[in-house]
């Protein structure tokens, strides 16, 4: 790897996801691929647990992110209503191997 890479990973406790959180996540992933140029952004859920890792070229992309208004207001509908808990964790990139890239 030249440059170094970001990877943010969401876990969260699922709280009461309706209609709105489905159509909230699909146009934030939409936004952060096309406003904010994440390189991807994939999102997993088993039983009550989610966990989304989105990878990036910088820090200051993903505080760019964090700070987007639509985002905002789907941080504050987290905490009242989608998930019981959840953490946030900023991590950078040290190794990457394996041998088939299109697995991410």
């Amino acid at each position: 790897m030249e440059k170094p890479i970001y990877a943010v990973i969401f876990k969260a406790v699922i709280g009461d996801l309706d209609a709105t959180y489905h159509e909230t996540a699909s146009q934030l992933r939409r936004r952060a691929m096309e406003l904010y140029d994440c390189i991807s952004f994939e999102s997993y859920t088993q039983g009550d647990r989610e966990i989304s890792i989105s990878y990036w070229r910088d820090e200051e992309q993903i505080v760019q992110w964090k700070n987007d208004q639509i985002h905002l207001k789907a941080q504050q509908m987290g905490r009242e209503k989608w998930y019981r808990s959840y953490q946030v964790q900023v991590v950078k990139l040290i190794k990457q191997y394996g041998e088939d890239d299109q697995v991410g």
